[in-house]
């Protein structure tokens, strides 16, 4: 693609969509005409990647996931595409910034956090890797919620992200599949002796797909993001007649995570659930039948992943169709249903292991209830021939009056991984530890990844350019090649480069950071980052105890030698979590307090940016100096956002949690701050029951003060919010030992500090953990998948790869 063909290319699509010149454009149009344009130049790509795959009816894997969260995508294209370059320099050539046309795309934010951004960096990996993959989710109208602050509350606002359309999705009628839920079902025989469900009053839905696609990066791969929106079938127009009617099916596909705090928002997720399970399985066995495929062979064709329990009614929907649609018998059903279906489990929370009360499924799902109920009663006879009863009851399916989804998962598949080595070992020895003793050959480990073309190349050109001069550019499509990085790690020229790119990325957040807030920070302080889901056992609720600390040494002694340091905060709280909503309010009203007070010279900032997404991300990660992993050792299942701040030069303060361990294992001891109770220790309080937070408060006048400023109005505006914060460490016994880790998060801060004045010591480090963050590429992660439990190969044989 030459500058001149493409400039072309342009001028004509944005006279053909808006009867304009490019000079008379708004922003607006020009970026739908580039989307329009992209789009036009790998759709051969797509439609080819298509074909392949049908013509050499190679297994296919389908991962279904409730969230993705891909942000932006016009430059993670046209990277992956290899026009970067050539497409900013010539919309430079017509006076046009491509930078300008980036911020009036909108992030697609159909996602909280980890789980969705980790099921977008697989899409890029599984297309980067020429792996027939395709992703399965729902089109929410809305993303998760803009956040704003008003007195430093966290207010939800709608994320409109529709509102201009969406430049890079399809629309596939000719795809659409209905989807029957509610009424009453009962088994009646035909006149061959086989019993048949007969429905009555079912609610239909027609689930309508728009596909859009997933560029591998150079390799002319484009596989299939499908999501599915609700629409009213034209047989049903007569059954939703008011506007209210219309209103409450519209909002089936509206929002992400409906309010879970009243029956009806639980109903709704429920039926989410279920229209997006239904839709997909539905359309690969269409597909599949089309090809000739017989259903008993499905597994050798189809992997299908269920991306946490949200989709784990896909077990009972292939049930429903192989044995009610396709007519096999039970076993044979049961069988490809085992083998086609593979779960990863992303908590160690128990109270996020999805359950639904039984009366609930039977209102949503009557059939599906029906085929759970037999799945738990084979269970059952199968497993009390082979194991002790209690063992059998604890393992149920259906128990205490509740579904418990990832119990069906579990059973249902074939394979159940943890994302991080401590997660998959607490899962076989705790938290599912049963199941493991039911099926020790299904358990295993695959520790997430990141897709480093969005962390570096895209979100960090400075540093990616660098490396390009240093290292060559075999890393940007073999990331293990960054650790031909570690050859220049006491090279002070090399040193110094990467130090003055972070600085650069300083300078253009503290920008930002002026721009949004009005807050004034220096690029040469210390930038200290927690970016992240706001909840507790996350504990920024620590990193604000040791701000608060900060800040009375700087109130005792102005002049106390602390080094200048810049908190930086991303996060939102669930909708329904008062508790996390206040300790927003909390690091809100304590940023007002510091950032006002002239006494400490400006020594100590704290920002608390509003509405993290993406995007946001993305201009954070690149500035960040300290990377803040402090989640309570054995609470976080993996992490990313500690991969992709190692990535871009980050060091790393953290408990011995999730792939923290992993982080410290690959770069060594010295190059990462540890500190905290190790998860031995914390399951030894949990057996003990002999912590006492108050005790610890009351031996430690530095606690003592730090806490007492929520409740005595040393902190202004937070009368309820302090007093529920301080409830929860004394009263309550702090449920995530944050008092017991807090003078070893206090050290290791320490040690940070002096690291950071001894600067070429610091650069080493920071060095040290780009050369080595290679290891955590999503593109290593999606290939142990593919090869350990999708059982799916490339569609291309290396070296047969057609070029753009």
């Amino acid at each position: 693609m030459t500058k001149e063909q493409f400039k072309k290319d342009f001028k004509r699509r944005v006279r053909e969509k808006f009867a304009n010149e490019v000079e008379e454009s708004s922003n607006d149009e020009l970026f739908a005409s580039l989307g329009s344009v992209i789009q036009a130049y790998y759709s051969n790509a797509w439609k080819d990647t298509r074909k392949e795959v049908r013509a050499s009816q190679c297994k296919q894997a389908y991962y279904f996931s409730i969230e993705f969260l891909p942000g932006k995508m016009l430059k993670s294209n046209l990277l992956n595409m290899g026009l970067l370059d050539t497409v900013r320099d010539s919309l430079k050539e017509m006076s046009i910034d491509l930078e300008e046309l980036c911020k009036v795309e909108k992030d697609m934010a159909l996602g909280n956090g980890g789980l969705g951004r980790l099921a977008s960096c697989f899409m890029d990996s599984i297309a980067s890797c020429g792996l027939p993959g395709n992703g399965n989710g729902i089109r929410y109208d809305y993303g998760l919620f803009k956040q704003k602050f008003v007195d430093g509350n966290q207010v939800e606002l709608p994320d409109e992200w529709l509102r201009e359309g969406n430049a890079w999705e399809v629309r596939k009628a000719s795809k659409a599949v209905n989807v029957n839920y509610g009424g009453h079902v009962y088994l009646k025989e035909d006149e061959d002796g086989k019993l048949k469900p007969v429905y009555e009053n079912q609610q239909v839905l027609r689930a309508v797909p728009y596909d859009t696609g997933m560029l591998g990066y150079h390799n002319n791969i484009v596989n299939t993001l499908r999501l599915w929106s609700a629409e009213i079938p034209e047989s049903e127009e007569n059954r939703y007649q008011s506007i209210e009617e219309r209103r409450d099916f519209r909002d089936l596909t509206s929002v992400l995570y409906p309010d879970d705090s009243n029956y009806e928002g639980r109903l709704m997720r429920l039926v989410q659930e279920y229209f997006f399970v239904s839709a997909g399985i539905q359309s690969i066995i269409l597909s599949q039948k089309k090809t000739g495929v017989a259903m008993l062979d499905l597994p050798n064709y189809v992997s299908i992943h269920i991306n946490d329990t949200h989709p784990a009614l896909c077990v009972a929907e292939m049930m429903r169709i192989l044995v009610d649609e396709e007519e096999l018998s039970w076993e044979k059903a049961w069988n490809v249903t085992v083998k086609t279906m593979s779960y990863t489990n992303h908590t160690i929370m128990a109270e996020a292991l999805e359950k639904w009360p039984i009366s609930m499924l039977k209102e949503v799902v009557p059939r599906l209830y029906q085929i759970i109920e037999e799945i738990d009663r084979r269970f059952v006879e199968e497993m009390t021939l082979l194991v002790d009863s209690e063992l059998v009851e604890r393992t149920r399916i259906i128990k205490d009056g509740h579904v418990h989804m990832a119990h069906l998962a579990i059973i249902g598949s074939h394979s159940t991984n943890g994302v991080a080595k401590l997660h998959s070992d607490l899962l076989k020895g705790v938290v599912l530890h049963d199941f493991y003793l039911l099926y020790p050959e299904r358990f295993n480990n695959k520790t997430n990844g990141i897709a480093q073309r969005r962390w570096l190349q895209l979100a960090n050109e400075p540093l990616a350019n660098v490396l390009d001069q240093t290292i060559g550019t075999s890393w940007r499509k073999e990331a293990n090649d960054l650790h031909l990085l570690m050859n220049y790690k006491d090279d002070p020229k090399v040193l110094q480069k990467l130090a003055d790119t972070k600085h650069t990325n300083k300078v253009r957040l503290a920008n930002y950071i002026m721009q949004t807030t009005g807050i004034e920070v220096s690029a040469d302080a210390i930038f200290d980052v927690q970016i992240k889901r706001l909840h507790a056992y996350k504990r920024q609720l620590l990193n604000l105890l040791h701000i608060l600390k900060l800040y009375f040494e700087l109130k005792d002694n102005p002049e106390a030698d602390i080094y200048p340091r810049v908190f930086i905060f991303g996060a939102k709280a669930a909708p329904s979590y008062t508790y996390a909503k206040y300790i927003i309010k909390c690091i809100n009203e304590a940023a007002c307090l510091i950032n006002n007070d002239e006494i400490i010279q400006g020594k100590l900032k704290v920002v608390f940016l509003e509405n993290y997404n993406v995007s946001l991300a993305e201009l954070i990660i690149p500035a960040a100096d300290v990377s803040e992993q402090i989640s309570l050792a054995s609470k976080e299942a993996s992490g990313t956002s500690n991969m992709k701040l190692m990535l871009d030069g980050a060091v790393t303060i953290a408990t011995l949690d999730g792939a923290n361990i992993e982080i410290r294992d690959i770069v060594g001891d010295d190059n990462i701050a540890i500190f905290g109770l190790t998860e031995e220790e914390v399951y030894r309080y949990y057996e003990t029951q002999d912590y006492s937070a108050l005790k610890i408060y009351e031996n430690d006048p530095v606690i003592q003060r730090i806490l007492n400023a929520f409740i005595d109005g040393t902190i202004p505006n937070i009368k309820v919010e302090g007093q529920e914060i301080f409830d929860s460490l004394i009263r309550y016994n702090d449920e995530y030992f944050v008092l017991r880790d807090f003078q070893s998060y206090v050290d290791a801060q320490k040690s940070i500090e002096t690291l950071y004045r001894d600067k070429p010591r610091w650069q080493k480090v920071s060095l040290i953990n780009t050369a080595h963050a290679g290891h955590f590429s999503s593109d290593y992660t999606v290939q142990r998948y593919a090869e350990d439990i999708w059982q799916i190969e490339p569609i291309r044989k290396a070296g047969n790869e057609s070029g753009q």
